[in-house]
């Protein structure tokens, strides 16, 4: 199998930034956003997807929202583009997480159709923090570059952080699961 590996580099007005994404990695990362929120968030994503991510960011800008939007559409482009044409894929993962008293769902497939159905009401827990918008602006955005069918909903809880942590860790899971290469069974025989 040839190696899924990806790097995107992408230069706009309001930040440099640059993403080096294995998807057949063991959950380590180097991420350097210059948002420790979203650092944060990025490190959970590839330790419970078991991705290698490495993030990079010069932002000319201080709004975490434009900053979270710019990685996720380099996260989304470097998926896609690690995937390759996308054979023998399982496209479809799903994953219950859950983070204290707080319980994500997210279920995703590798379609090749962008939608997200995102429903996630949490508050910001703290001004270091971002809130459900800037979030969804996230998920929405890989969710258009990697050509995701992408529903993620918060169960219940909605304290700020641990509720993006489940968040998080729930949609890197499903999409580890749908990114997977699928093995056939054949009555009884090993394929």
């Amino acid at each position: 199998m040839d190696e899924r590996k990806a790097c995107i580099i992408r230069t706009t007005e309001r930040a440099e930034v640059k993403v080096v994404l294995n998807i057949d990695g063991k959950g380590d990362s180097a991420v350097e956003t210059g948002f420790p929120f979203l650092d944060h968030m990025l490190t959970l994503f590839a330790r419970h997807g078991a991705f290698d991510l490495e993030v990079q960011c010069k932002a000319n800008e201080a709004d975490p929202r434009f900053l979270m939007e710019d990685v996720a559409v380099c996260l989304g482009l470097a998926l896609d583009k690690a995937l390759g044409d996308k054979k023998g894929l399982r496209r479809a993962g799903h994953s219950y997480t859950p983070v204290d008293e707080h319980l994500a769902r997210a279920v995703v497939e590798v379609s090749g159709r962008p939608c997200l159905v995102y429903r996630v009401r949490a508050a910001a827990s703290s001004p270091a923090s971002a809130d459900s918008g800037a979030v969804e602006r996230f998920w929405r955005a890989l969710a258009t570059q990697a050509r995701l069918n992408l529903h993620i909903e918060l169960l219940y809880g909605d304290a700020g952080l641990p509720a993006f942590e489940a968040v998080f860790k729930a949609a890197a899971r499903a999409l580890s699961d749908a990114c997977r290469i699928r093995v056939r069974e054949f009555r009884g025989q090993a394929p």
